[in-house]
């Protein structure tokens, strides 16, 4: 059973950075994708990054503009994600998702990953 537990959430002040990460239990393999996600209370989840495996391409929403970094350490088995200028709106549970499998592409859509983290919670005050 693949287990992801991320790490590294916490509060911070506008403008502030976090590093989230993620350990996976299950070594990824080109072709697979590895996503961040989050929920705020009261929202949909929405994708914030993805990382094709081995491909190195990475995906994000516009809203994003450049803020988060998505990147892994494959020989670890971790997953990563640098958050900087971090806003109010920015504070949801984040969660790390992966699709064991190749994949054309990935996506930022929660339906496209079958494995999830516990979350973790970043807090951005103003």
């Amino acid at each position: 059973q693949v287990q992801l537990v991320e790490s590294g959430g916490g509060s911070v002040q506008t403008g502030g950075s976090l590093r989230l990460s993620c350990a996976s239990s299950t070594h990824p393999n080109t072709g697979d994708c590895m996503g961040w996600f989050r929920q705020a209370p009261g929202k949909e989840r929405e994708g914030v990054a993805a990382l094709w495996v081995g491909v190195d391409n990475t995906f994000y929403p516009h809203s994003i503009k450049g803020r988060f970094t998505i990147s892994q350490d494959s020989a670890k088995n971790m997953l990563y994600l640098q958050m900087d200028s971090l806003k109010p709106e920015d504070t949801a549970m984040y969660y790390c998702a992966a699709h064991f499998g190749r994949s054309v592409g990935c996506s930022l859509r929660d339906n496209a990953y079958p494995n999830w983290g516990q979350g973790t919670q970043v807090t951005v005050s103003s």
